[in-house]
Order: C-alpha cells, then sequence, then structure tokens
C-alpha cells in the first residue's frame, strides 16, 4: 500500500511554482464564488440601466444587453458553473474508477465486456453525448452535471484500469486473494491505495474539463437557463454586443479560464511529479 507515498508525491507537487500558481488563481475564482454574492451591488437578474453601457461610476463593468449590472452577474455567476463542475467531475472519477477497477480484478471475459462498453461510449464525443439527452429530456442543472459525469467515465476508466492492472498483480493483493478476502476489501484496502497518484491525476484533469464542457454547453444554450447568473451564459448572451462593449464578454471568459487554467496547473504539476517519482522507481 503506498499512500504515504503518494501524499508525500502530492506535497512535492503543491509546493512547485506551477502549482502554486494554479493554486492562486483558484483563490481568487474561489473568493469571488464564495464572497461576490455579498459584495454585488444589484440582483443579478435586475435591468438597472440602458443596455450595454460603458463602464463608468455607477456600473465598474458597464451593463449587458438587456441592461443588467454586469458586475453584479460576475459575482452571482460562478456559483452554478463551480457545483456542477465538482459533481460532473466527481460523479465521472467514482464510476470511472469502479469501472476500471473492477475490470482490472475481474479479468477475462468481465474485463472484455467492460471495456467494449466504454469504447462504445468513447466514441462519442463529449459534448455531443451531453446534447443527444438534453435535447429528448429537457434542460436541467442537475441533468447537465450528471450527463457531463457520465462522459467523463470511459476515459477514466481505461486509465484506472491501466493503473490498476501491475497492483493486482503485486504480492500482497496475490496473498489477500489466496487467504479468501472479498474483492469488495481486495480493490478498496489493497489496490485503492496503489493508484492514489493516477487517481488524483485523473480528478484534477476531469475537473478542469468539466469547467469547460459546462461553460460550453451554456455558451450554447443546453446549460444553464436564463436569467440566471452564469459565466458560460454571460458570453453566449452578450456576443452580439461584443464590439460595443466587449466587456460583458471578456471578463467572465476570464473567470473562466482562470479556473480551467489554475487546475490545470496544479494536474499537470502532479502529473509531472508522479511521472518523475515513477521514473526514479
Amino acid at each position: 500500500m503506498e499512500t504515504k507515498g503518494d501524499l508525500s508525491v502530492l506535497g512535492r507537487a503543491v509546493r512547485t511554482g506551477q502549482a502554486r500558481l494554479g493554486i492562486a488563481l483558484l483563490t481568487i475564482v474561489g473568493l469571488v464564488i464564495v464572497f461576490g454574492h455579498f459584495l454585488a451591488r444589484h440582483a443579478p437578474d435586475a435591468i438597472v440601466g440602458p443596455p450595454l453601457e460603458g463602464p463608468g461610476g455607477r456600473f465598474p463593468l458597464g451593463t449587458d444587453v438587456l441592461g443588467r449590472d454586469v458586475l453584479s452577474r460576475l459575482l452571482h455567476g460562478g456559483l452554478s458553473l463551480s457545483w456542477m463542475a465538482i459533481l460532473a467531475a466527481g460523479l465521472g472519477v467514482f464510476l470511472g474508477t469502479l469501472v476500471g477497477l473492477t475490470a482490472a480484478y475481474k479479468g477475462g471475459a468481465v474485463d472484455a465486456l467492460l471495456m467494449r462498453a466504454m469504447d462504445v461510449l468513447l466514441s462519442f464525443p463529449e459534448i455531443l453525448f451531453v446534447l443527444l439527452f438534453v435535447s429528448m429530456l429537457g434542460r436541467s442543472t442537475l441533468l447537465t452535471a450528471v450527463l457531463v459525469g457520465v462522459a467523463f467515465v470511459p476515459g477514466v476508466s481505461r486509465v484506472m484500469r491501466g493503473a490498476a492492472l501491475p497492483v493486482i498483480g503485486s504480492e500482497y493483493v496475490l496473498w489477500a486473494k489466496a487467504n479468501g478476502l472479498p474483492p469488495t476489501h481486495i480493490l478498496v484496502r489493497e489496490v485503492l491505495p496503489g493508484v492514489t497518484s493516477p487517481l488524483m491525476v485523473e480528478t484534477g484533469m476531469r475537473l478542469v474539463w468539466a469547467v469547460s464542457a459546462i461553460a460550453s454547453l451554456s455558451y450554447l444554450g443546453f446549460g444553464i437557463a436564463p436569467p440566471a447568473a452564469d459565466w458560460g451564459l454571460m458570453v453566449g448572451e452578450n456576443q452580439d454586443g461584443l464590439p460595443v462593449a466587449p466587456l460583458p464578454v471578456l471578463a467572465p471568459i476570464a473567470l473562466i479560464l482562470m479556473m480551467a487554467l489554475g487546475g490545470n496547473l496544479i494536474a499537470e504539476s502532479v502529473a509531472r511529479t508522479v511521472g518523475r517519482t515513477e521514473g526514479r522507481n
């Protein structure tokens, strides 16, 4: 079992300059998400001025195409994106790990069946997969988050299966099998701690992809429904006014990029640290 070693790897990863930059970006976005609605001067759906008014004393970032305060909508808009991304990434990693570890442990026909099913799902682009079901079942924030999570399962399962195969062939797992320990006990207590490093990397990467996917769906009109404040939705709503008032589009894009870039820097730092550690072993 390598839990302590994996925690040591994680500690070294977050001390790198790249990871610190990522943490700083996520901290800024996190502060906006947590405290933004306390600082907003207006309700996110309140029409408080003329459409596309430029930045000034009343409206530091101007108004959008409907005359709503851009700063107030920006301060309210990150909560939905964040909880949906966390739910989608968590669901995708949990189900993908469950499928991958089961396939690696069972082997044979079970492994082949599960991996062929994952190949079928993997053949659908993630956004197209979500759009297919949203068009049939209707738009819902919970449904969108769940569908994005399900779309992540094939990729996660293949990574975790590959990571679990060497662990399952190790002596302590073979000893546990020979002593008749239940498969659930072996997978949770013996195999899972041995794949913590790739699991952390997958979690970080899927969280970044979830942010991008959910923001893209809101931009396309299949995510969060108006008049709710959402950064991806703000980009789609105000794109026609971009030549006149760029801030209603550029401000939410900046926060989305900060969230995605921060998560990506941390996940890449962990991946590089894991790769260097495994290369020395």
